[in-house]
């Protein structure tokens, strides 16, 4: 089915890469479903004061989307504040995490691409 709404997909509940709190995380899409060079598309919220742990992919790239909430992601070492309507590219063999601060719940879209062949 070409449309889905990721507030009613299942959720697992779970710590995220290790970080604190346990966050509330749905695949949207998964690789078997897209005929493109995404690897998924994700639905993550997380609640006050929970996080997704430092960690580093490989040859693909990640976006989070920031829908609602307000926190702080780090890139490469770099730790930056972000806020609903935020993008943040996170470019191959980088490394990141997200955290949410003691207000509200954080809501978060996450695509991943596979490298290019080109």
């Amino acid at each position: 089915m070409p449309i889905k709404n990721f507030y009613e997909t299942e959720y697992i509940t779970a710590p995220n890469h290790g970080g604190e709190g346990l966050a509330r995380m749905s695949s949207v899409y998964r690789r078997a479903e897209l005929d493109s060079p995404l690897s998924f598309i994700n639905y993550t919220v997380l609640p006050p004061g929970a996080s997704i742990g430092i960690h580093t992919h490989r040859d693909d790239e990640e976006v989070y989307v920031i829908l609602e909430g307000t926190g702080i992601m780090e890139v490469d070492g770099a730790k930056i504040p972000v806020k609903a309507g935020d993008t943040v590219l996170n470019k191959p063999f980088g490394s990141h995490a997200l955290y949410n601060g003691p207000g509200g719940d954080m809501r978060v879209l996450i695509f991943e691409a596979a490298k290019r062949n080109i």
